[in-house]
């Protein structure tokens, strides 16, 4: 863990986790964790910004792409995780990860509320979004 590591949190961002559907809070919370366990062990990333984007749980560093969560009652089965839609994230993961993830057009990767969440794979989606400016000229981003 980089030890210079800061988050700094709007404190309005808990009351979006607060309002989850109990079944769904815990799934945003676990997603949140990933989020924040990556940010803290990328070198170079020595400030993570969570805050509010569109209502919904945001994180953004010096280097990386803003990265959205939610869950949306319109859709209560699934949560996603939000890339900007004109980076090449998600075109990225489509690639490497055809057969792990389920997509929603180029901006986001969505998971079932039933299913377990493939938490290495996630992880490192998160981390290529979170240094994305310093990769977005490699091939496959790095990946």
């Amino acid at each position: 863990m980089n030890k210079n590591f800061v988050l700094a949190t709007d404190a309005k961002v808990k009351d979006v986790f607060n309002s989850y559907p109990q079944q769904v809070k815990s799934k945003m919370q676990d997603l949140r964790a990933l989020v924040l366990e990556v940010a803290s062990k990328t070198e170079g990333i020595d400030k993570l910004e969570e805050t509010l984007k569109w209502g919904e749980p945001s994180y953004k560093t010096k280097h990386g792409s803003t990265i959205r969560m939610d869950w949306k009652e319109k859709s209560p089965n699934q949560y996603a995780l939000y890339f900007q839609c004109t980076s090449s994230l998600v075109t990225t993961f489509r690639t490497i990860y055809k057969n792990t993830f389920e997509f929603e057009g180029n901006r986001a990767i969505i998971f079932k509320c039933h299913s377990t969440l493939p938490v290495t794979e996630v992880k490192h989606c998160i981390e290529i979004a979170l240094t994305y400016h310093k990769r977005k000229h490699l091939p496959l981003l790095g990946a």
